[in-house]
């Protein structure tokens, strides 16, 4: 089944470019401009958004923002097709949360190997997350004696527990659904997501979804 990518562009003309480029390896749908985005992406979640960012009606950046807020759509990749290119420009994009910044006028095939690199990423760590998740545990003594008493095995200095509860953090679980799922107290939960957070000044679970999401090794 194709991937399915949303293409956000208020030119109508150059929305249909970018269209003709991609439809050929993907589901895309389209939308002009960041408030006919939202509907869209309330309706049906894209596994990949290609956005330009400057728009009439709000711009890229507040697309992303309103997405990455959403705990339901923060972890989509986002492509940056957009005139701006100035390092600066650049940099806000990527501080922005964007998995890519592309600039126009565009290549076809930089665009296409760009949107499969990023799909093929996030394949691999959802396989990732999904062999972690599937570990077996069956009491809370068990998780805490892992934690405990086995050293991290990993360069991100997590303990094998702390990177299964990532792992369902990643997965969009709440703390009661990880606690169920690994037969632990939502408190064990809480306690583990704030050593997580503890150990690499994170402030948020976003932090944690884009760490397993973008692994060092990536």
């Amino acid at each position: 089944m194709k991937k399915r990518l949303l293409v956000v562009e208020d030119d109508q003309r150059l929305l249909e470019a970018i269209a003709a480029c991609l439809e050929y390896d993907f589901d895309v749908m389209t939308a002009r401009g960041v408030a006919a985005a939202l509907v869209s992406i309330a309706e049906t979640i894209p596994d990949l958004i290609v956005s330009d960012v400057v728009m009439p009606g709000g711009d890229g950046y507040s697309l992303v923002a309103r997405l990455r807020q959403n705990p339901r759509t923060d972890v989509i990749p986002i492509v940056f097709l957009t005139a701006k290119d100035q390092r600066r420009d650049r940099l806000s994009g990527i501080r922005a949360g964007v998995d890519a910044y592309l600039t126009k006028p565009f290549e076809p095939e930089e665009l296409i190997a760009t949107v499969n690199n990023i799909l093929r990423r996030v394949s691999r760590t959802h396989t990732r997350v999904a062999l972690a998740a599937s570990a077996p545990i069956s009491k809370e003594n068990e998780l805490a004696a892992d934690s405990a008493n086995n050293p991290p095995h990993t360069d991100d200095n997590l303990s094998r527990a702390e990177e299964r509860v990532a792992a369902l953090v990643a997965e969009g679980l709440s703390n009661k659904q990880i606690a169920s799922r690994l037969e632990i107290s939502v408190r064990t939960v809480e306690s583990h997501i704030s050593h997580i957070l503890s150990k690499h000044n994170w402030s948020s679970r976003v932090d944690i979804v884009r760490h397993v999401m973008h692994p060092p090794d990536s």
